[in-house]
């Protein structure tokens, strides 16, 4: 006879819906009294460590098409590579830097924007350390699982180069993707990282 397992189903997976942004920055559609502050809207203050940046880019379909309501969350070290997280060992973070972000996409242009610091390194699994890097989450109507992507800064060529994660992906023609240009805006750092959902130089996602 089969035994019998008291364990929870699985729920159906389902796709995100054109609301995820909504319910997740309520604020940021003039929905208020939910929290007096969209979670994950501020990264800095006045006393974080490290060099000033902003990230910004565009998240486009298979068509070409920005996406105007998709939400996109960060995650990244502080600016001595340590993480502000209980399962940081190896050190305590800035405790003045969150190390995650959250930003729908604009819905006029479909533009994402969020003020941050340049991470530090941070080692591999083996020990290796990896090139600066932010890790991205993005959920849009049509997606059934968040995507995960990195973008890496073009300014760190030496870096990126000896980078073990970077190094993995098979397909060399493809490392551009994950790499963000640097302008200035306003005299700050500014890094432009478009993500591209399919089609020609589709992002590359990362299965974690």
């Amino acid at each position: 006879m089969v035994q019998k397992l008291d364990r929870l189903k699985e729920s159906p997976s389902q796709t995100a819906g054109p609301y995820v942004h909504i319910g997740a920055t309520p604020n940021w559609v003039e929905i208020t009294g939910v929290w007096n502050e969209d979670l994950g809207l501020v990264l800095v203050g006045p006393e974080t460590k490290g060099e000033r940046i902003v990230v910004q880019g565009r998240i486009f379909d298979g068509s070409g098409t920005p996406l105007k309501d998709a939400l996109v969350e960060i995650w990244q070290a502080d600016a001595q590579g340590l993480y502000n997280s209980p399962q940081e060992k190896r050190g305590k973070a800035d405790p003045h830097f969150t190390g995650w972000g959250r930003q729908p996409t604009d819905g006029t242009t479909g533009e994402y924007r969020f003020e941050t610091i340049k991470p530090g390194r941070v080692p591999y699994k083996d020990g290796r350390l990896m090139a600066p890097h932010i890790t991205f989450w993005i959920v849009a109507r049509g997606i059934n699982m968040g995507l995960h992507t990195r973008m890496y800064f073009g300014d760190e060529e030496a870096a990126n180069a000896e980078c073990p994660v970077l190094a993995r992906i098979e397909h060399k023609v493809r490392v551009p993707t994950l790499i963000a240009s640097r302008s200035e805006e306003k005299g700050m750092p500014t890094y432009t990282f478009d993500i591209r959902l399919q089609g020609e130089k589709e992002t590359v996602f990362f299965d974690i």
